[in-house]
């Protein structure tokens, strides 16, 4: 038996890179899987109009009644908008393509940066007993960027292991650097976590070295390998931790979920054993 103990609310973390392809969604559904393994309570908020992390987890679009764009727009409670996924502990908020004129319908709304701030924290949703709140971002610094931002603890940045990976890292610290001075003063950086690492290639070995010479303790050591079941998952609707539990896509996100649980207060205990 395993369960989270001494936790304050649910930990709220946006997995952010304006740049697409870089890992995002599969970081989002496979860290929440780990985070569940290791006996954590996780809602997944998909907030990208693509909406992959919901076709991830099984989640057809002619499936999704209520979505992040109701929740946003409509203001439908979260805990309507939740659904329950084939794993034990592990929800979803869903996403629609709806979402993708968000920007346009929010601008002329006086808490539109706020809108899920709210959201995540309607008395109601204490009902849900959450551990972690994941948010998939868009792969843009749009509103609904900001928003995830502003509703979050803290940001996750997963990053592309290749040339120009560093150079786009300038002006997601700097949307950072605004949402704390005008809308979140407490919001931080979890860490940075390198994906799609080929360790043969030098490439990949030179982008590490770049970017823990440059963000230091902020890179996580854990790094996500190029990994074919990593790429296969999806398309069966499964994490990859289900998918082929010994693959080296899951053992990765299983060292990266334990990061995660030390780099905050919440505390796992297993068989009276706190790890």
């Amino acid at each position: 038996m395993h369960d989270i103990i001494g936790t304050e609310g649910p930990r709220i973390l946006s997995i952010v890179n304006q740049k697409g392809g870089v890992g995002k969604t599969t970081t989002a559904i496979n860290l929440a899987a780990a985070l569940i393994e290791r006996g954590a309570r996780v809602l997944l908020v998909d907030l990208d109009p693509q909406g992959n992390a919901s076709t991830g987890l099984g989640f057809a679009p002619g499936d999704r009644k209520k979505t992040t764009y109701d929740l946003l727009l409509e203001e439908t409670p979260l805990i309507e908008a939740v659904v329950a996924t084939e794993y034990s502990d592990l929800l979803l908020c869903p996403s629609s393509a709806d979402l993708s004129s968000a920007d346009i319908q929010l601008v002329s709304n006086e808490k539109r940066s706020f809108l899920l701030h709210d959201a995540l924290r309607e008395p109601r949703v204490e009902g849900l007993r959450l551990d972690f709140i994941l948010i998939d971002c868009p792969p843009s610094l749009s509103l609904l960027t900001i928003n995830a931002m502003v509703a979050s603890h803290a940001v996750l940045v997963p990053l592309q292991a290749e040339f120009f990976a560093l150079e786009g890292l300038s002006q997601l610290m700097l949307t950072i650097r605004e949402v704390r001075r005008s809308a979140n003063p407490s919001l931080r950086i979890e860490g940075v976590v390198l994906t799609m690492v080929d360790s043969r290639n030098r490439l990949s070995q030179q982008v590490e070295q770049d970017a823990r010479s440059t963000l230091g303790d902020l890179v996580f050591k854990t790094v996500i390998p190029r990994n074919v079941r990593l790429s296969e998952a999806p398309s069966y609707a499964q994490p990859v931790l289900s998918y082929d539990s010994a693959s080296k896509g899951a053992e990765a996100y299983r060292a990266l979920a334990a990061e995660v649980l030390l780099r905050h207060p919440v505390r796992v205990r297993f068989n009276e054993e706190i790890v």
